[in-house]
C-alpha cells in the first residue's frame, strides 16, 4: 500500500528523474513554457513554486539553493533578477497548466506549463 506516499515516479528511478526535473526546471525558466505530459507537467509545478519563492528571498543562501537544482548559472540570475521580482506581491500558483490533447504516438496527454504573466491578477477571492 502506498499510504501517504507523494509524488509520481513516472517510471523511472530516483537519480533519473531528479535529472529530468532539473532540466525542464531550467528549460521552463529559460524559456517561459514547455511542452510535456500531464504527470510530468503537475509535479514539474511544485519544484518551479519552490524556486520563484527561493527567488522572492535573494539571499546568498537562497540563489544556493536554488543553484543545487537549476542547471544554467544565466538562468539562475534570470530567476533571481527578472521572474521572481516580478511575483513580489503575488502568494503562490507561479505557473498554469493548459491542456492540449492526446499525443499522437502513444495517446498521451499533453500539455502546456507555462509561468504566469507577472502582471496577472491574483486569483479570484471566493464569495462568503
Amino acid at each position: 500500500m502506498r499510504h501517504r506516499k507523494s509524488g509520481r515516479k513516472l517510471g523511472r528511478d530516483s537519480s533519473h528523474r531528479k535529472a529530468m526535473f532539473r532540466n525542464m526546471v531550467t528549460s521552463l525558466f529559460e524559456h517561459g513554457s514547455i511542452r510535456t505530459t500531464d504527470a510530468r507537467a503537475k509535479e514539474l509545478r511544485g519544484i518551479a513554486d519552490k524556486l520563484v519563492t527561493l527567488g522572492k528571498r535573494d539571499t546568498l543562501h537562497a540563489r544556493r539553493q536554488a543553484a543545487k537544482t537549476v542547471r544554467s548559472s544565466e538562468v539562475l540570475q534570470k530567476l533571481f533578477n527578472e521572474i521572481a521580482p516580478g511575483f513580489k506581491e503575488r502568494e503562490g500558483g507561479y505557473t498554469r497548466i493548459i491542456k492540449l490533447g492526446n499525443r499522437r504516438g502513444d495517446n498521451a496527454p499533453m500539455s502546456i506549463i507555462e509561468l504566469m504573466p507577472a502582471g496577472a491578477p491574483d486569483k479570484k477571492a471566493r464569495r462568503p
